[in-house]
């Protein structure tokens, strides 16, 4: 389950950490403080990472839960 979480999770969090990244340089080299310029970016890249990511994290999330469900009995012992 956290493999999971990690692999449908990490490429949307590492697109905003990147894009908040290079934003916040960007508005300390120009010295803009405005508040909406960090948003619009992050939710265009992570928009972006959905469209382009989405079916493959679809189906990661579809085979760990038809996985789950094969294998239920044996993790509840019956």
């Amino acid at each position: 389950a956290i493999t999971v979480v990690l692999l449908v999770g990490g490429p949307v969090l590492a697109v905003s950490l990147v894009v908040g990244l290079a934003v916040s340089i960007f508005q300390a080299l120009t010295q803009i403080q405005e508040q909406t310029l960090t948003f619009i970016p992050k939710l265009v890249a992570i928009a972006a990472v959905l469209l382009l990511m989405g079916p493959w994290m679809l189906q990661v999330l579809v085979s760990f839960t038809a996985n789950l469900f094969n294998n239920l009995g044996s993790y509840a012992n019956f």
